[in-house]
């Protein structure tokens, strides 16, 4: 007998195992609230692995205090920053065997329910939407992520927050172009197929990266509306672009554009974007952002082929 298509989810949601995977670094406070979280989830995780870059605040005492089922602690020796973790939070998982693998930052608060949505969904590769604590739809990801028009200077041209104005205005489910690991999921045969994350990035860019390659192999990568993560941060996306992470910013979009730029034109983009920046050094960003640039160049052209 043939059961519906409800029945056929809920079957595969009971038979699928999965590991959430959490980053931290220097956020005890944030991270003891979203261990709180995930231990009140209604479909519990078969694993928690948290993976600490090296923290030096009292990150240590949370994690031994905490009351989550199936938690497993990686504390790396040093900092390998977002990307690092990431990838070594997945691998764990991976080698473990687990079917699907969520992967969340240390300052963000899955509804109870969330989970059980997500598992609900017969997709590869799927996306939880943020919000902020007071409910408003915060979810950047990018609907459309143009690495074919040279004039696009910042490649993320519609989000899903730029295109509808609260949760209610979604549909079931939104297409990606590329994602955040804020609440990314990913079944084990994507990762058998493209691989970990690149830590080489560090910060910024390794999840649009992820992406990319995942889109690239014939994935799709959906939002799911109800899959619902609140954010318990401000974004803080304007980084100033003289700074250490300035120099991360300017060399990941960089290399982005050397690996998927989809004409040379587009490939050329960071050239422009250099000299111009280099130009108008003298007026906006000063000598250290000029160096910024120019180092992020560099070292970006590096970066062309996964390592």
């Amino acid at each position: 007998m043939t059961g519906t298509a409800a029945e056929t989810a809920e079957i595969a949601e009971i038979a699928e195992t999965v590991a959430i995977v959490v980053v931290t670094y220097n956020r005890a406070d944030l991270l003891r609230e979203v261990l709180t979280g995930l231990a009140a989830l209604r479909r519990p995780a078969d694993a928690v692995i948290v993976v600490d870059n090296a923290s030096t605040d009292h990150t240590a005492s949370v994690l031994d205090e905490a009351a989550v089922p199936a938690l497993q602690v990686i504390r790396n020796a040093t900092n390998t920053g977002g990307a690092g973790g990431f990838r070594t939070g997945l691998e764990a998982a991976y080698e473990q065997g687990f079917d699907r693998i969520w992967l969340i930052d240390d300052d963000v608060l899955p509804a109870p329910d969330c989970l059980e949505v997500l598992l609900a969904q017969d997709e590869d590769c799927l996306m939880s939407v943020r919000e902020d604590r007071g409910g408003a739809l915060i979810e950047l990801a990018a609907t459309h992520f143009d690495l074919r028009n040279p004039l696009a200077i910042k490649p993320k041209t519609a989000s899903v927050v730029s295109t509808y104005a609260d949760r209610a205005a979604m549909p079931a489910r939104v297409e990606l172009e590329n994602v955040a690991f804020e609440g990314f999921m990913v079944r084990r045969r994507v990762v058998e197929a493209i691989g970990l994350p690149d830590e080489s990035f560090f910060i910024f860019y390794d999840d649009v990266d992820y992406a990319l390659r995942a889109r690239r192999a014939g994935w799709r990568i959906w939002a799911v509306r109800d899959a619902r993560l609140v954010r318990l941060l401000d974004f803080s996306q304007q980084h100033d672009l003289s700074s250490w992470k300035g120099y991360f910013m300017y060399r990941n979009l960089f290399a982005v554009h050397f690996r998927y730029g989809e004409n040379a034109a587009v490939r050329a983009k960071p050239w422009l974007i250099t000299l111009a920046a280099v130009l108008l050094s003298p007026v906006r960003g000063g000598p250290r952002e000029a160096r910024n640039v120019t180092r992020a160049l560099r070292d970006a052209r590096r970066m062309r082929s996964l390592p």
